[in-house]
């Protein structure tokens, strides 16, 4: 990806920029300290990734962004001076949707269930469909309209999952392991649609990823997350951490940052 397509021009109103601090954030369920004392700065329209290991608290973190668990701490989220607190709209793109893929239900019918306030027999006709293609269209998947859901591969799927994430389109957008289990065609496919959301968006946002190729060519900021922030900077530096070597047993990486190298068990 092209770091310079990361940040588009924009002025007043179309500006899409939203800062999150997370101060002082723990989460705490049972006896178990799931996170303590997590420092972040989100910059605005940034791609911030979460690395760390199994159980060390990375979509703990999305959830209790998304007011889904309890929480000591605070979020402050900015506008892009930073000088006022705003409202934010959030998105959010799961690592996968559970669901009986031999249903009869297309794509159109998912975004019907999801968008719709009232019973899908009381809204007008075709307006939610509308809603649905030009959702679609954002992440160049218009095709997908009437697909069944059980037919859709893996990284079509993801990506209208990620059409409805941006419907509203938000200030952050949370992404949760969004290509596990993609293979290597739709995975560039989703990571070069998110670089042109973020070109034509001005998103903020936050990756949790195991992928760590990936994440040093799109990220723009690293955190490794085992309970707390262990250390944080850009993917060069954090790849370079003796700590970050330490937490995944890594032999090395190149002098870019891409990984140069493997996990410890990795087969072949």
């Amino acid at each position: 990806m092209d770091k310079s397509l990361n940040h588009a021009k924009c002025s007043g109103s179309c500006c899409n920029l939203c800062c999150t601090r997370i101060e002082n954030l723990g989460v705490t369920i049972g006896n178990v300290t799931i996170l303590e004392n997590v420092n972040i700065h989100i910059h605005c329209g940034e791609l911030t990734a979460i690395i760390g290991p199994n159980g060390g608290g990375k979509s703990t973190l999305l959830k209790a962004l998304l007011g889904e668990v309890p929480y000591t701490g605070e979020f402050r989220f900015l506008d892009a001076r930073g000088d006022r607190s705003i409202e934010p709209v959030i998105g959010y793109v799961p690592q996968h949707l559970d669901f009986d893929t031999g249903i009869p239900a297309s794509v159109s019918d998912l975004f019907t269930a999801c968008l719709s306030k009232r019973p899908a027999w009381l809204m007008r006709p075709g307006s939610i469909r509308k809603r649905a293609k030009e959702g679609l269209k954002k992440v160049n998947a218009e095709y997908l309209l009437d697909r069944r859901l059980g037919a859709l591969s893996g990284g079509e799927l993801q990506r209208v999952l990620l059409a409805l994430a941006l419907d509203p389109v938000p200030n952050l957008l949370l992404l949760d392991e969004p290509v596990s289990g993609m293979d290597q065609g739709g995975l560039e496919l989703f990571y070069n649609t998110v670089a042109e959301l973020r070109h034509n968006y001005d998103l903020s946002i936050i990756l949790v990823s195991h992928d760590f190729d990936q994440v040093s060519r799109h990220a723009d900021r690293v955190v490794l997350l085992n309970r707390t922030v262990v250390t944080s900077g850009p993917p060069q530096q954090v790849f370079g951490d003796e700590s970050t070597l330490r937490c995944f047993g890594i032999t090395g990486f190149f002098a870019d940052g891409r990984m140069n190298g493997r996990m410890e068990g990795e087969n072949g």
